[in-house]
């Protein structure tokens, strides 16, 4: 992970960390809703697990949830947040009248200010899911081994799931 957003997190959260005298109520992880952005919002909640398991166990931690999709129907507009989700609007509202025109989001850099505003930071409209820990013990086996640095179990891990990969997102 970039040291420059590392010291960045901790300025903003104080640099002795304590729960008790935080910053901020909440940290919303906010990334592109692609590949990319998923292997950069891991990175952030491996660092605050194994740094800040505090922020976690304490119901902090959120993902800010972007569209990847706009889906333009007639003059509605729908916004998907992967292919599962696009797939799932244009059964549910193409009506084979008018044809849907979709638009990928390569990044939310791409994104006008006022969309990026109402699909993913107005506190009314956003979609966030709040980070948690089921069981402790298999979150820090899978953390470990998935991002620890033996590159052997993250292999083993993709060659014994290769086959349940349908879509890349390259």
């Amino acid at each position: 992970m970039n040291p420059f957003a590392t010291f960045a997190l901790i300025a903003a959260l104080g640099k002795n960390f304590d729960l008790a005298k935080l910053r901020y109520g909440r940290i919303i992880i906010l990334s592109d809703a692609d590949s990319d952005g998923h292997h950069i919002a891991t990175l952030l909640m491996t660092f605050i697990y194994r740094h800040m398991p505090g922020l976690i166990t304490s119901g902090r931690v959120f993902l800010a949830q972007p569209p990847l999709y706009r889906i333009d129907l007639g003059k509605e507009t729908y916004w998907a947040l992967d292919d599962g989700h696009r797939d799932r609007l244009l059964k549910l509202h193409a009506n084979g009248r008018s044809h849907p025109e979709i638009t990928r989001f390569k990044g939310l850099g791409e994104m006008m200010p006022k969309v990026l505003w109402e699909t993913t930071m107005n506190p009314r409209t956003r979609r966030l899911l709040k980070v948690e820990i089921n069981d402790q013990i298999i979150t820090d086996r899978v953390i470990n081994e998935l991002m620890g640095k033996d590159p052997s179990a993250r292999f083993r891990f993709i060659m014994e799931r290769a086959e349940e990969a349908e879509e890349l997102d390259v």
